[in-house]
């Protein structure tokens, strides 16, 4: 029998670093060493107090449905640190409980954007962004990060970009792939923009918790509306609790819209485990100890990154303020992108993932993420070192 994918089917595109690390463990299986730089999973255990609360409610029987919107209890746990963090109390039902971060990116454009609509959106971004906007039949409208801005979203470039046709625009601070920080005085600026054009706007806030110069910098677009009138706020628990497996997240945004989105996920997947969701509590109400510890370490581990990258002729890297990556510029080593981490990966064995990946705007960069130990990080660039001068000497000869 012939069968025919959809339209919708054909503008998939997926993310680019599970790719990576497939080919990569097939390596492993071949009996290569390879230093992972090239995804995002933080190579700690989730803290023990989070994952003896998931056993606890594993053996009290939490194991069946429960409300797709979330726990009550975990709303409110959820409610109680956003007026913590972000300074507002958003109401019970601007709170949705999500199967993970990444989700919340398909369920805000899919309820809230038409075919055809415009999105603005960082480049080099998170490649879900341009997956699920090609899946929706939406157009992309990138914005350039400059590397002499310290990669960070520019609000003016984004107000020459928008249109007519403009429904939403994607902010991420701190940001994946470049670990860019964005001022207060320039998240501001993005929501008087979304409020002026009245636009959604969309603030993934994943690596809200990991800024590491300094931490009252954090500034959420939500405070001016309270995710109210358009703003949604994306979050999760994979990077800063470590718990990537556990696929958990948090959206807050306007009444109406969580309402739709909340039955999409119904429609999809039912509802999130409750087991899981009672970790979710203690994540962001117990004991903060392992998670003060862990950022702790990854920014020593950046520190030693950062250093060790500018110490290779041909590479210059800035210090990201926050998030787990390091974007650095190869372009003088004579590579693109993608021939600088296939050469990396052939030659030396390390796993890292271009900057094209994340968009055009990541051409003659390369992304490498911190989510390794010290040792591992000091040999990756031992590795990278050596191959870059072998690189050089090749090209004398």
């Amino acid at each position: 029998m012939k069968y025919r994918l959809s339209t919708a089917a054909g503008n998939l595109e997926g993310q680019p670093m599970f790719k990576v690390l497939a080919k990569v463990q097939e390596l492993e299986r071949q009996g290569r060493d390879i230093v992972h730089f090239e995804i995002g999973d933080p190579d700690f255990d989730t803290p023990p107090n989070i994952v003896n609360t998931a056993c606890e409610a594993l053996k009290n029987g939490d194991t069946h449905y429960t409300s797709s919107m979330g726990l009550h209890e975990f709303r409110e746990a959820v409610r109680q640190t956003t007026s913590r963090t972000r300074g507002f109390t958003p109401s019970i039902d601007q709170v949705l409980v999500t199967p993970s971060a990444n989700i919340i990116v398909y369920y805000a454009i899919r309820c809230l954007v038409n075919p055809g609509d415009e999105i603005i959106v960082p480049d080099p971004g998170f490649p879900s962004y341009y997956s699920a906007i090609n899946f929706c039949g939406a157009v992309p409208v990138r914005v350039p990060l400059r590397e002499e801005n310290e990669f960070r979203m520019d609000p003016e470039d984004v107000r020459g970009r928008i249109t007519d046709r403009t429904r939403m625009i994607i902010l991420n601070s701190p940001q994946n792939p470049t670990g860019a920080v964005m001022t207060p005085e320039e998240i501001d600026r993005m929501a008087e923009i979304a409020e002026e054009h009245q636009v959604v706007l969309f603030s993934d806030e994943v690596y809200a918790r990991m800024i590491f110069e300094n931490r009252t910098a954090f500034r959420s677009p939500s405070t001016r509306d309270h995710c109210r009138k358009r703003t949604i706020v994306a979050n999760g628990f994979s990077k800063a609790f470590a718990m990537t497996g556990w696929r958990l997240g948090v959206a807050i945004g306007p009444e109406d819209v969580i309402e739709k989105m909340g039955l999409l996920l119904q429609t999809t997947s039912s509802c999130v485990s409750p087991f899981i969701q009672r970790a979710g509590i203690e994540a962001i109400l117990g004991d903060q100890t392992a998670v003060l510890a862990m950022m702790n370490e990854y920014r020593e581990r950046r520190d030693l990154l950062v250093a060790g990258l500018n110490w290779i002729p041909g590479i210059r890297c800035l210090k990201p303020g926050g998030a787990i990556y390091v974007f650095p510029n190869i372009s003088a080593t004579g590579l693109s992108s993608e021939e600088f981490a296939d050469h990396m990966l052939e030659k030396a064995s390390v796993a890292l993932l271009p900057g094209t990946n994340f968009g055009p705007g990541g051409k003659g960069f390369v992304r490498l993420c911190c989510a390794i130990s010290k040792p591992r990080i000091e040999e990756g660039i031992r590795r990278i070192r050596e191959a870059v001068a072998n690189l050089e000497m090749k090209e004398k000869k």
